[in-house]
């Protein structure tokens, strides 16, 4: 199969979105499958609004043609609703190609924490670009419902993986820090609810592992928490082992590839009982969910680091790859084409 995969959101950032598109990518290459990343380093960039480390493509619809016209693809799948995705899905209309769509962002609500904009103007904007889609891929059965509530249709499962030779239990003694040790790790940013895990009355010592638009904000406001920038590897998954608890006080998540990655490594969850925690997280047993943060993570303490090790065994990149060709379909006419199988070696 010869697919075309569309993105606005890729390397260098690092983020869930970019995590789950280069696995799938490289899974899909290695079991001999054709994939052409349509992504914003060969076109001409700005910085988004509000958030300058991320790049988006400038006026890229002529460029996007010519690229999708020359490769012909068999599949054409749409990962994300930036100036790339628009120009993807309006060569795939005027052509009239199938495609599929993803929705990993809830993007009104990042949107809504910057700037007032209704939620129901910002819904009715992905509404319009979903919907001219076959499907339109989710990644929890808490998002698909919800995205079925605000009207849109033609909705699938596309679950998620995680690395477990790279994420796994490793020795506490890696950090020498006052203990417990709460870990938040990710983006700094407004949308992850970062202030309402640095505001939290806790013992110990918060430690933020990441970057982002609010990491000097949080800096100068919350001074006695530890900030060590971006990790990455086997570095980051040091930090991760070492922590005694991973504190996630984001409500608008649409899965949350770290609450696998602390799980895998040993690390119980607090987080609230939201889209996203809800699905991946089992509450009593690998995280406590609950409206009082604070609560759920002085019990989270108490779980046993083998349950949550075992839970996340479970979700592999090869399964989540296997259900992503599943949903794809052919770009000529539309039918369904390929189906997994023994394609990803799995």
């Amino acid at each position: 199969m010869k697919l075309a995969l569309v993105t606005d959101a890729w390397l260098p950032q690092t983020n869930g979105v970019v995590r789950t598109l280069a696995m799938t990518t490289g899974l899909l290459q290695q079991s001999g499958h054709g994939v052409e990343v349509i992504e914003p380093r060969s076109f001409r960039t700005i910085p988004c609004p509000t958030y300058p480390e991320i790049r988006l493509a400038w006026r890229p619809y002529a460029r996007v043609a010519q690229q999708l016209t020359e490769l012909d693809p068999d599949s054409v799948h749409i990962a994300t609703e930036g100036p790339l995705g628009l120009a993807a899905r309006r060569w795939c209309r005027r052509s009239g190609r199938a495609f599929t769509t993803s929705y990993h962002t809830q993007f009104p609500e990042y949107v809504r924490a910057r700037v007032p904009i209704p939620l129901r103007l910002s819904y009715a904007h992905l509404r319009r670009f979903h919907g001219a889609a076959a499907r339109t891929l989710v990644a929890t059965p808490s998002m698909r419902r919800v995205l079925e509530s605000r009207g849109f249709g033609n909705l699938a499962l596309w679950s998620r993986g995680v690395d477990t030779e790279l994420f796994r239990p490793r020795p506490k003694s890696f950090l020498d820090l006052p203990r417990p040790v709460w870990l938040y790790f990710g983006r700094v940013a407004v949308e992850k609810g970062i202030e309402q895990f640095l505001g939290l009355d806790l013992p110990g010592t918060r430690l933020v592992v990441g970057d982002g638009p609010a990491l000097e904000e949080c800096r100068a406001r919350y001074p006695t928490a530890v900030y060590v920038g971006y990790k990455h590897g086997e570095e980051l998954a040091s930090y991760i082992a070492a922590s005694d608890v991973f504190v996630f006080p984001s409500r608008t998540d649409t899965y949350g590839l770290v609450l696998l990655e602390a799980m895998a490594c040993g690390v119980a969850v607090a987080a609230y009982p939201v889209t996203g925690p809800v699905d991946v997280v089992e509450d009593g047993v690998t995280g406590v969910l609950s409206e009082d943060l604070r609560t759920a993570a002085l019990a989270a303490q108490a779980l046993d680091p083998r349950n949550c090790r075992g839970r996340a065994l479970r979700h592999t990149w090869a399964a989540a790859t296997r259900q992503f060709l599943d949903h794809l379909v052919c770009a000529r006419s539309g039918e369904a084409a390929w189906v997994a199988k023994e394609a990803t070696g799995a």
